[in-house]
């Protein structure tokens, strides 16, 4: 059993990654500004309330012991980060040195770091697209994540800080706020479930790799469990188009979209989806969760949350 503090917590991604630890044993340790909002604080869990921003609270709680560090944390989106770098530069890569820095100082074993596989690589070359692909961000949100990537390996050189850099694809499942900016299948279904407009950029062809929270969080809890550093794709590793998506959204509601299409974004990669081949080889991960299985749970889901809080 290892002590796990997880930086974001309390989010979407986070509240699965918490879950899977507890489930492996481990003694989970969770920041976020808030607490959840789609469930109560589970009881075995240590929850502190703060920014990630406020270094103090961490270097206290960092200070007390922990073994593994797992870092969710962004401040920014894709879609909005090029309206202010450098906003996205302080508040994430500063004070993603900031905790590095506070790591070496009180012998963190492991920093797992979650990046973006789908903003780090920029134009694909080749699908599926593989780790050792070029890395050319077209949006601030990438460069950002990129750079912590960099800074995660140079403190790895400089001071032995081990490290997994995970390059998630897009994630789905329950407890993804709807009315957000990020996750597609999440805004998608709750408009869908509402009768409310889709706004679509392009035509509809853009791909992308979709993959359960769930299967993310086992990712991270093998990564943890591995004596192994480095950088990982973690997605399906299946491309599927807008349309495509829609047409699977609209099968599992029962319900038609009202769609509307406006011109496409340059920052928009026409087709991205990951080679996840390395951590299958490496640590024998592979996501498990059909995509219409994972539809289908977030439906129920998300009609549950209608009734209980009015979404």
């Amino acid at each position: 059993m290892q002590r796990v503090l997880v930086l974001g917590g309390s989010g979407f991604l986070g509240s699965y990654v918490v879950d899977e630890l507890c489930l492996a044993g481990h003694h989970v340790l969770s920041l976020d500004r808030y607490p959840e909002r789609f469930r109560p604080l589970r009881d075995e869990v240590e929850f502190y309330q703060a920014d990630f921003g406020n270094r103090g609270e961490l270097e206290k709680i960092l200070k007390a012991g922990v073994d593994v560090v797992v870092h969710l944390v962004s401040s920014t989106v894709p879609q909005t980060s090029n309206e202010d770098p450098i906003f996205d530069v302080q508040s994430n890569v500063v004070e993603s040195i900031a905790l590095f820095e506070m790591c070496v100082k009180y012998a963190v074993k492991k920093v797992v770091f979650v990046s973006s596989g789908g903003t780090v690589y920029g134009i694909p070359e080749r699908q599926p697209i593989p780790e050792n692909h070029p890395t050319l961000p077209l949006c601030s949100y990438g460069v950002t994540k990129l750079t912590i990537e960099h800074y995660l390996h140079l403190f790895y050189v400089l001071y032995g800080l081990k490290y997994s850099i995970l390059r998630l694809s897009n994630p789905y499942g329950a407890r993804q706020d709807p009315r957000g900016k990020q996750g597609a299948v999440t805004v998608f279904m709750n408009r869908i479930l509402r009768n409310e407009e889709i706004t679509v950029w392009g035509d509809g062809s853009v791909v992308r790799d979709y993959i359960h929270a769930s299967d993310f969080a086992r990712a991270c809890v093998a990564v943890i469990d591995s004596e192994k550093i480095g950088v990982y794709n973690v997605g399906s590793g299946v491309g599927l188009s807008i349309n495509q998506l829609l047409s699977a959204l609209q099968e599992v509601t029962g319900k038609i979209a009202k769609v509307k299409y406006l011109p496409g974004r340059n920052f928009d990669v026409p087709e991205l989806y990951l080679d996840c081949s390395r951590i299958a080889e490496e640590l024998g991960w592979a996501a498990q969760v059909d995509f219409n299985d994972g539809l289908l749970q977030m439906s129920e889901w998300m009609r549950a949350q209608f009734v209980a809080e009015r979404l």
